[in-house]
């Protein structure tokens, strides 16, 4: 009989990509894996889990918002009535798949549904990305037979007895084999040096208007290079930044601007210095590619989180940590000035980030089920 495996995620790209990474790596040990993901209907995981080729079961799930606003109100009435539903369909879709295994990673959707597969006597995994656990996982250690974190740090706050291995979090082999010198040539970046800058799929306001002052410090120097991504809601308000910075895009051959990065491991690879929020995929990919970065954590996420994922970096001397509330223009213009004047410290970086990556996270990840299908 093929081996059936359960994953249960959604919400962000965040909590989808890992679970498709390892879901992919058993396919490939053997292909008559049968795989099922759970997710939210309405989430990008309704869209991002066909596309890749599985087979989707919806089940309707909401997080609660703290804030008190009316359509908050009427968001967690909302999450209540799904919530009272939850079990029952999770059920539903553990009955009829018939699962070996389960495994949640993240994201509201796999609470009841991990949870189900527990009481229903099924082997159960879930799988934290982040340094400061999200209350799904934290909920989850009570029920599940392992916790897999990608960062030791997040251990302590964790339930006591909870069964806990680390594993980091999956990363695309693309980045671990792109041919750097192949790559930066085929983007024109010749011997510059070259900025990777980003603020995620929607964009940052913050991060948009302050990269709009660094361009207009380095337009039409010939030593840097710079890619960023505006993100979505960018598109129309950074070329009206650089307008105001005094910045013709279209005269300025070394401003490679775009809304959305899709051919992020060939940038990776291109970089010498990445700007961009402290999101626990973004920094696992920064590790494995050995690359320097100036990371930015978003302070409208729950409990602070990218702060803690981006903490032990700049503990090691593996990354330069900005907040928010502290972030300008002229600071990054002082921070990557002093670097592009001190390439040795440059290097140093992205080699101490590079100390702290997990390259197998994937194969630790799949061993770990096999143990549990055992």
């Amino acid at each position: 009989m093929p081996v059936k495996i359960l994953f249960a995620c959604g919400g962000t790209a965040g909590h989808i990509n890992p679970a498709l990474s390892v879901a992919g790596l058993m396919k490939e040990k053997n292909p008559d894996t049968q795989i099922l993901f759970a997710g939210n209907p309405k989430g990008m995981e309704a869209r991002l889990i066909p596309a890749a080729g599985y087979d989707f079961a919806p089940i309707e799930v909401l997080g609660f918002q703290r804030r008190l606003s009316l359509h908050n109100i009427k968001n967690n009435a909302m999450a209540i009535r799904y919530l009272l539903t939850a079990s029952h369909k999770a059920k539903k879709i553990i009955e009829k798949f018939a699962p070996d295994v389960c495994m949640g990673t993240g994201g509201y959707v796999s609470g009841p549904v991990v949870r189900q597969a527990a009481k229903m006597g099924i082997p159960t995994l879930t799988h934290e990305q982040n340094a400061f656990p999200g209350v799904t996982t934290r909920l989850l250690c009570k029920y599940v037979d392992k916790a897999l974190l990608a960062v030791p740090q997040a251990r302590e706050y964790l339930p006591a007895g909870t069964d806990i291995v680390v594993t980091g979090n999956p990363v695309r082999r693309e980045i671990l084999l792109a041919d750097r010198e192949k790559i930066r040539a085929k983007l024109g970046v010749g011997d510059k040096i070259c900025l990777l800058s980003f603020g995620g799929s929607l964009g940052a306001k913050r991060i948009n208007e302050a990269i709009a002052e660094v361009m207009a410090w380095h337009h039409g120097k010939e030593k840097i290079h710079h890619i960023h991504a505006t993100g979505q809601y960018g598109v129309e308000l950074f070329p009206k930044l650089l307008a105001e910075n005094g910045i013709r895009i279209e005269s300025d051959k070394n401003i490679d601007l775009r809304e959305y990065i899709s051919d992020m491991p060939d940038c990776l690879a291109a970089a010498d210095l990445v700007i961009c929020r402290a999101g626990a995929i973004s920094i696992s990919e920064l590790q494995a590619a050995g690359r320097t970065s100036i990371l930015i954590p978003s302070p409208n996420v729950a409990g602070n989180h990218q702060y803690h994922n981006a903490r032990p970096l700049a503990v090691k001397n593996a990354t330069i940590l900005i907040e928010e509330k502290d972030l300008t223009g002229q600071k990054l213009i002082e921070v990557i000035s002093g670097l592009a004047d001190d390439p040795q410290e440059l290097r140093n970086i992205g080699r101490n980030a590079a100390g702290m990556a997990i390259t197998d996270a994937g194969e630790r990840i799949c061993k770990e089920i096999d143990r549990l299908l055992a």
